[in-house]
């Protein structure tokens, strides 16, 4: 399955949506199309898959980030992890944040912001952040920061992933320290 996966991320990778269908994936995948319709009845199945295993790494990455002791230094490591899952693949990051949007995906897809939530909630009751009324909203807040000036550049072409992630600190930590 993984195989399949990763070949749906080439595809779109090199050809984008125009070159993307179900026999592509099979052949590039080295299976039949039977064994693709085994797993994934249609193309959005098989991007939703995608988007999962993406967001799936992306809160791992997040995960180790928050492994450090310090509310702050774990945060701009969070941020960091963000700015480089975006610049891996900046082509197919973009793809999928279009899809995100408009694709009605299953539970496990739409917890991962549920996921973050609860990470970003945890770091912000660490004892070296300024406490939050809210902090519930502020842990949503910051995950829209950072998803939105992420996905936002990711958009718009940047690839000056220390500007980035500087602009992204800095927005999260005014943000934290004037709520």
């Amino acid at each position: 399955m993984a195989t399949i996966v990763e070949a749906t991320a080439r595809i779109l990778e090199d050809a984008g949506h125009h070159g993307f269908s179900t026999n592509a994936v099979a052949r590039r995948a080295g299976v039949s199309i039977g064994s693709l319709y085994q797993y994934f009845p249609d193309k959005d199945a098989l991007i939703g898959a995608l988007v999962a295993r993406e967001g799936d790494r992306l809160f791992e990455a997040a995960e180790a980030a928050a492994s450090v002791p310090s509310g702050k230094d774990a945060l701009e490591r969070l941020i960091a992890a963000a700015v480089a899952h975006q610049f891996r693949r900046p082509g197919l990051a973009r793809l999928l944040d279009f899809e995100e949007a408009r694709l009605p995906f299953d539970a496990s897809v739409r917890s991962l912001d549920d996921r973050f939530r609860r990470l970003l909630g945890e770091l912000l009751a660490r004892e070296d952040v300024r406490p939050q009324t809210d902090p519930q909203a502020a842990a949503r807040d910051v995950l829209a920061i950072v998803k939105g000036m992420v996905n936002g550049a990711g958009a718009e072409g940047e690839q000056d992933t220390f500007g980035l992630t500087r602009r992204v600190r800095r927005a999260v930590f005014g943000y934290l320290e004037t709520a």
